[in-house]
């Protein structure tokens, strides 16, 4: 599950005593994915403040960018036990476990997932209205099985939730669903949906392009909408620049442009240089 990097920059809990311009002055660095500089800042404020739920966040925010699963899931475990009744920490948490989970050895991975789901139902929980969270736990739903809490019955559930609070994203929901399932007509019907209202809606054009991909379908419109989420800033919980970059390198691949799929991957991992699915792609193309 992809990591979700603009929402995580809102993952924090105010506190008087930490100087507001130096957590923006990590978020800024996070931002601009200038990681190494933002983990140091981060570190800095834990050490100055290491009772404050906030930085810890911050801290775990950074190592989620960065891959580094087991130091995000130590922050993001110590801000919860800061701040237990804070939604958006637990929602933080699933993710940190869900990148865990994916580094982890076969034998590991269904402990993980259950950490994942219990994460993000707490998030639930604390905050019906965390639609974030719902999103999430609607798409881990889907990819685990029963044994670990998983049904895509609880998926479609946690997307009619979505829907109810909010159209637009409850039709990306959908749509999510829908491609994981491979429906993909279905899939782009609710992004299309969305974008007859709203043309520029990142996470819709995102979803249409993933279900492009996916399908093999509708490639020069998949494209189109990638290369338009590239002139979007990313919105809150949807894949972020690098992912796009990604989609749209194997859409080049499909339509059997290896020179623009390089230069797409290449764009995908200058901006995230540890983005497994771009590294993995490059390495085929050689």
């Amino acid at each position: 599950m992809r990591i979700l990097i603009p929402l995580l920059l809102t993952a924090v809990v105010a506190h008087a005593a930490v100087s507001p311009e130096k957590i923006e002055n990590v978020r800024g660095l996070l931002r601009d994915r200038k990681l190494d500089p933002a983990e140091s800042a981060a570190n800095a404020l834990v050490a100055a403040h290491p009772a404050d739920a906030e930085v810890h966040a911050l801290l775990g925010a950074v190592r989620l960018a960065k891959g580094d699963a087991d130091g995000a899931v130590k922050a993001c475990e110590k801000a919860v036990g800061l701040a237990p009744k804070d939604s958006e920490l637990h929602r933080q948490l699933g993710d940190a476990y869900s990148l865990a989970g994916q580094k982890a050895g076969l034998l590991s991975k269904m402990g993980w997932g259950k950490k994942v789901i219990a994460a993000y139902e707490k998030a639930v929980a604390l905050d019906p209205e965390n639609l974030a969270a719902r999103s999430s736990l609607a798409s881990v739903y889907l990819m685990a099985p029963a044994m670990m809490g998983g049904g895509s019955d609880k998926a479609y559930a946690q997307a009619a939730e979505i829907k109810k609070r909010d159209a637009h994203r409850g039709h990306v929901a959908y749509a999510i669903l829908y491609s994981g399932e491979k429906k993909y007509a279905e899939a782009f019907a609710e992004t299309e949906e969305v974008l007859k209202a709203a043309p520029d809606h990142y996470a819709a054009l995102f979803q249409f392009g993933r279900a492009a991909v996916l399908s093999g379908e509708r490639l020069d419109r998949g494209m189109d909408a990638l290369q338009k989420c590239l002139k979007l800033p990313p919105a809150p919980g949807a894949p972020g620049h690098d992912a796009a970059h990604w989609r749209l390198g194997v859409i080049h691949e499909k339509k059997g442009d290896k020179k623009a799929a390089r230069a797409a991957y290449e764009a995908s991992l200058k901006l995230n240089p540890k983005f497994q699915q771009a590294i993995d792609a490059l390495k085929k193309l050689d």
